[in-house]
């Protein structure tokens, strides 16, 4: 009987890498994250990574400092203290974002965040053969976001929203703060706070797999692709294959 063959990806892409540098390609740059995008970026960042580190500590407060009295210490104050400016940070910052998507260029628009075109909706299933199924080496080449990726933001930015509005709940009861009084009625609607807490506590798990997939794909695509892709959200441009012909 004949082995079954398997494809093998590797050579193909050595093969093919090894041909393109045989043939010069042209490239062109091109503005892509404006600075507003990228400033949104990395606060986000910022202040994502605190909330999970100090939201994670307040779950599951460690024992280091358990040797002394607590009214001789304030540690634990102070990691509930930083995950408060941490949160009010992250609000602040996503309206900064949703005002842009307004007024920003056609990378930043909620419009490109919603596969409404057919080729928009064929780019995702090429996206899913290339990242998740590995059948292929990559997708289409998208200046912006591809379309997968933009409608996977759009659920996260839901998912801000939903941490956010939980968060704020969960602060009504011990703040003076008008804002998180906004979301007092949160609570009894959810079934009380141990349910709030709970979905509160699960999105953190969101954002940190999320996180972490992010991270990947994002020097995934800038290895396969040669394109700047984790360079553009600090500069904001990418690299873009001028057309044969033109």
């Amino acid at each position: 009987m004949n082995a079954m063959k398997t494809p093998n990806f590797g050579a193909k892409f050595r093969a093919s890498s090894v041909a393109e540098a045989k043939q010069p390609v042209e490239y062109r740059r091109l503005y892509v994250w404006e600075l507003p995008v990228r400033i949104y970026h990395w606060v986000n960042a910022v202040a994502l990574v605190t909330l999970c580190l100090t939201g994670y500590l307040i779950g599951a407060p460690i024992r280091a400092f358990y040797a002394a009295e607590a009214y001789q210490q304030y540690w634990f104050g102070w990691v509930r203290f930083i995950h408060f400016v941490a949160a009010f940070v992250y609000v602040f910052n996503f309206l900064g974002r949703l005002y842009w998507g307004f007024v920003g260029n056609k990378y930043a628009r909620w419009r490109a965040f919603f596969p409404l075109t057919p080729a928009q909706r064929h780019e995702i299933v090429e996206v899913v053969k290339a990242d998740v199924l590995q059948v292929k080496l990559h997708g289409p080449l998208s200046s912006g976001h591809n379309a997968l990726a933009a409608l996977i933001y759009f659920f996260t930015f839901l998912a801000f929203i939903a941490q956010s509005v939980t968060g704020f709940a969960l602060y009504s009861r011990m703040s003076h703060s008008w804002l998180p009084h906004l979301f007092v009625w949160i609570v009894p609607l959810m079934g009380g706070e141990f349910a709030v807490r709970f979905w509160h506590h699960t999105f953190l798990w969101f954002f940190v797999t999320f996180a972490i997939v992010h991270i990947y794909l994002s020097f995934y695509h800038d290895y396969i692709e040669g394109r700047g892709t984790v360079s553009s959200i600090i500069g904001g441009w990418k690299f873009e294959r001028v057309k044969s012909g033109k």
